[in-house]
């Protein structure tokens, strides 16, 4: 209970900063769903129980650049094995951002490619309309480029196929995704290959 107490106080904290409910998802590393009952049903009283989700904490890798070097050595292996199982190539890694962001310049140096950020809608703050996510214009275009998507978990893949159709949509090939931590426990994502450190199944 410490630990949950701990997240409902932090979603909070996040929430009186002006952070959007997107954004507290990408710092607790849960699902939308998640930080909504957080935020709604925090009472422990409440009749409504929490959402089946993993809340995950990577920090004592995030925090160290010696360990996320090595982290991130082995995430690009994984990809070299994936793109050569599947006979392609990889121009550009698309990091997504915020998470994302360190692993993949990491990875797109190890893979001696391009590096892409890609700012998901979760991450935008829009008056009344739904937000879209987009590229940044500070690092690489990916038309006509073959691409290795990069972020640090998988929650819902909402955000991975958000991801993989605007890289379409902009004349973009999605070759591979590869994440630290894989809570949905999926091969693929919009027809792509996932691969991940760590990948967690639910028994029940």
């Amino acid at each position: 209970m410490k630990n949950i107490d701990a997240l409902i106080k932090k979603a909070t904290e996040l929430k009186s900063e002006g952070l959007v409910e997107g954004q507290i998802s990408e710092e607790l590393n849960v699902s939308g769903e998640t930080v909504t009952w957080l935020l709604t049903h925090a009472d422990k009283t409440s009749p409504v129980p929490g959402p089946k989700d993993i809340s995950v904490d990577w920090s004592m890798i995030g925090s160290s650049a010696y360990r996320m070097g090595h982290v991130s050595q082995a995430l690009t292996n994984m990809i070299f094995e994936v793109l050569d199982i599947n006979e392609q190539d990889a121009d550009v890694v698309v990091g997504i951002a915020l998470s994302g962001l360190p692993l993949a310049s990491l990875v797109a140096s190890y893979m001696g490619v391009d590096l892409a950020v890609y700012m998901p809608s979760k991450q935008m703050v829009s008056q009344g309309t739904r937000a879209h996510g987009n590229l940044s214009a500070n690092f690489s275009d990916v038309k006509d480029k073959e691409c290795v998507i990069v972020d640090d978990v998988i929650t819902s893949g909402r955000t991975i196929e958000e991801t993989v159709e605007y890289l379409y949509e902009h004349g973009a090939k999605s070759n591979a995704i590869a994440v630290l931590i894989d809570k949905k426990g999926v091969e693929q994502i919009a027809g792509v290959d996932v691969c991940s450190l760590l990948k967690v199944i639910r028994v029940n």
